[in-house]
């Protein structure tokens, strides 16, 4: 079956340099999946490399994982939340929320990990926020590798993480040497990001930082790496509503995008959050109208 690749762009997140895999032009979403930012691996001995202020969010879910290191979370409703590798955050953002990020005062001096967006589904995206922080996950064990269910099931594995849509976020771990088989939902599509070290998916090589599309009615999935590689595994059933995405809001009109703006400007709408030391961030201008992203396939 045909495998459909595009590189991510770089892009600033304050002092930190990201690689954003999705969206990309070609490629909007992978079932609800709409944004994905990689960062690191990066070692510091001072500062705060992950230093985002308060900002808002609407009509979607923050999806933090980190595979080395550690970032502290605040938000509108009271959470505080120190993240650390192999743990999950998830907030909800429903019809408004506001949060920051940031590098912890006492800190490993490493920092690693991916940012993921769920575009939340018309029934629930004007519902109340939350947010919920997951010490476990479970984690299929194979003799050549092993997979630990971030989000929705994999192979009748289920995450215990809060979701609204028939979907997968999984971190994929092989031994070196060794090939990892996995049984997939034929109804999602899929994409695969290499997040470290060298991988073959059915013969072909896979490279850092490009985002690899997987069409739905694939059965299963071969990986084999030399080298201990890690590959995030992100799918679901093709999202069927066409969404706006502009800033930090996912929304379904152009009118909603210029509301929340306005409302995060005044401070009407989002909330305050507390502890983070500075000033939130300013909206950008609104010039034009938002578009929405290619049809949902």
């Amino acid at each position: 079956m045909t495998i459909e690749s595009w590189p991510a762009h770089h892009a600033q997140l304050g002092p930190l340099t990201i690689r954003r895999a999705l969206p990309v032009r070609q490629r909007r979403m992978v079932g609800p999946w709409c944004f994905l930012d990689r960062y690191g691996p990066l070692t510091f001995q001072a500062g705060k490399p992950m230093d985002v202020a308060p900002h808002p969010h609407m009509g979607l879910q923050t999806v933090s994982w980190l595979l080395d290191g550690e970032v502290l979370h605040r938000d509108s409703l009271g959470f505080e939340s120190l993240i650390v590798a192999g743990e999950l955050n998830v907030m909800t953002s429903g019809r408004a929320i506001a949060h920051s990020e940031e590098t912890p005062g006492r800190s490993s001096g490493v920092l690693n990990g991916v940012q993921l967006w769920v575009a939340l589904p018309d029934a629930v995206r004007n519902s109340d926020p939350a947010f919920n922080h997951y010490h476990d996950l479970p984690v299929i064990e194979s003799r050549d590798g092993s997979a630990t269910v971030i989000m929705g099931a994999l192979e009748g594995v289920h995450s215990p993480a809060l979701s609204f849509s028939p979907m997968i976020g999984a971190q994929l771990s092989i031994v070196r040497g060794g090939e990892l088989w996995l049984d997939l939902n034929r109804r999602f599509e899929h994409a695969l990001f290499v997040l470290d070290g060298s991988a073959t998916l059915e013969g072909e090589q896979l490279s850092p930082d490009i985002l690899y599309y997987l069409a739905p009615d694939r059965a299963e999935l071969s990986l084999s790496s030399p080298d201990n590689a890690r590959i995030l595994l992100l799918g679901g059933t093709p999202f069927e509503e066409r969404i706006l995405m502009w800033w930090n809001f996912v929304a379904r009109t152009h009118d909603e995008i210029e509301r929340a703006r306005s409302e995060w400007q005044t401070g009407t709408r989002f909330g305050e959050v507390k502890g983070y030391a500075g000033a939130r961030i300013d909206a950008p201008a609104l010039t034009g109208r938002a578009a929405p992203p290619n049809p949902a396939s």
